[in-house]
C-alpha cells in the first residue's frame, strides 16, 4: 500500500504557479511534526499495514473492530514477539489515528472497541513509568572529563556541558545554528554574550528562549567550552555542531544527528564509572538524553516556575515528573494533621 506523509492532494495540473504552492504547502505540512515523530509514525503504519495482510484483513478504511484485535495483539502476542508496554501501545495509536487522518479517513479513538480494550489493557499490564537516571552536577564534570582535547573532544564536551546547563533534548542540540537562518534544517540559534549564550530555539512546544549563564570556572563553564569548540572548528556560520574528519582535526559541514548525543551520553557514562553498583547494560539503560533535562530539573536550586520555562515545559506537573525525589517530603502532612 502506498504511503503517503502529507495530508495534502497530488500536483495541481491546472496551473504551474499552483504546484510551486502545493510544494510548499507540503513542505509545511511535514514541518507541523517533528522528524523523529513523523519516522516513528511511519513506522507505526507499515507494522500495522502488514500485520493486517498477514491476517488478509484491508488497513483501509480503519475498523475499530480490527484495531481493538490489533491493539490486543500487541498487548498479549500469541507468537514469539514480546509484547508492547502500554506506553508503547498508546504511542502506536496515536500514530495510527494520525496515519489514518492523514490519508481522509479519521479513525475515532473514542470508539468502544478501541477504548475499552484500551481500558483493559492498561488496568491488566499498567506499570509505573520507568524513568531515566537524573545526571547531577558532578556527574557530567566527571562525564566531560573522559574526553580528549582533540577536536572531536572539544565539541562532545560542549554538547554535554550546554545540554545540562540548558535543559535540551537532543534535538533541540543538533538543531541550532550559529545565526538565526543560517540554514533552513536549523531549529534555532545562538548569541553569545559576556553574561552567557542565550539559545533561541524553535522547539516541540514552540519558540522559547534559553538564558545559560557562565559557570564557576573554565572546565565547568558551558559558554567557555562552547567557545571554545567554535574557536578551534572555526565555525562561523551554520550548524553548530557537526561531524569530524576521522581524524578528528576538521570540522566537517554536516550537522551531527541527535543519535549522536545519545551515544555520548552512554560511552561517557561508561567511562566515568557512574553506576558502579549495576552490571553495565543495566547502567548504561538507566541514561539517555532526558538524563540531561531531568538532571538539571533536579539539581537546581531555583524556583519551580523559573526551572519550568527553562525547560519548556507546559505545565507544573511536567516539570515535577523531570525532578527526580526532590522535596517529596517538603510539605508533611503527616505533622500537618497533628501526628
Amino acid at each position: 500500500m502506498a504511503d503517503t506523509t502529507s495530508p495534502l492532494p497530488g500536483p495541481l495540473p491546472s496551473s504551474a504557479a499552483l504546484d510551486r504552492l502545493a510544494d510548499t504547502a507540503r513542505d509545511y505540512a511535514r514541518a507541523a511534526v517533528a522528524d523523529n515523530t513523523l519516522k516513528a509514525y511511519k513506522a507505526d503504519w507499515t507494522h500495522y499495514t502488514r500485520w493486517c495482510r498477514m491476517r488478509g484483513a484491508p488497513a483501509l478504511p480503519p475498523s475499530p473492530e480490527l484495531i481493538g484485535l490489533y491493539l490486543a495483539d500487541l498487548a498479549a502476542p500469541t507468537g514469539p514477539t514480546p509484547a508492547l508496554s502500554v506506553s508503547s501501545i498508546e504511542r502506536r495509536l496515536a500514530g495510527l489515528a494520525w496515519a489514518f487522518a492523514q490519508r481522509g479517513t479519521p479513525l475515532d479513538r473514542a470508539d468502544r472497541h478501541i477504548a475499552t480494550v484500551l481500558a483493559g489493557i492498561r488496568r491488566k499490564h499498567g506499570r509505573p513509568p520507568v524513568q531515566k537516571e537524573a545526571i547531577g552536577a558532578q556527574d557530567i564534570l566527571a562525564m566531560a572529563a573522559t574526553l580528549p582535547f582533540d577536536l572531536r573532544g572539544l565539541r562532545d564536551r560542549a554538547i554535554l556541558l550546554l545540554g545540562y546547563a540548558g535543559g535540551l533534548r537532543r534535538s533541540e542540540i543538533v538543531g541550532l545554528d550559529h545565526g538565526r537562518d543560517d540554514t533552513q534544517t536549523g531549529r534555532g540559534w545562538v548569541e553569545i554574550s559576556p553574561e552567557g549564550a542565550l539559545l533561541i530555539l524553535n522547539a516541540k512546544t514552540g519558540w522559547r528562549e534559553v538564558a545559560v549563564g557562565r559557570g564557576s570556572g573554565p572546565q565547568s563553564c558551558p559558554v567557555h567550552a562552547l567557545e571554545t569548540w567554535l574557536s578551534f572548528a572555526k565555525i562561523e556560520f551554520g550548524p553548530l555542531f557537526v561531524r569530524t574528519s576521522r581524524d578528528g582535526k576538521r570540522a566537517l559541514d554536516a550537522r551531527l544527528s541527535d543519535k549522536h548525543v545519545a551515544r555520548l551520553i552512554k560511552q561517557t557514562v561508561r567511562d566515568a564509572g557512574l553506576r558502579p553498583d549495576l552490571p553495565e547494560p543495566a547502567r548504561l539503560a538507566l541514561f539517555s538524553g532526558h538524563s540531561l533535562r531531568a538532571g538539571l530539573a533536579t539539581a537546581a536550586q531555583a524556583d519551580e516556575a523559573l526551572i519550568q520555562k527553562h525547560l519548556g515545559h507546559a505545565s507544573p506537573d511536567m516539570t515535577r515528573k523531570y525532578q527526580r525525589n526532590r522535596d517529596r517530603f517538603r510539605v508533611n502532612l503527616t505533622k500537618a494533621a497533628g501526628l
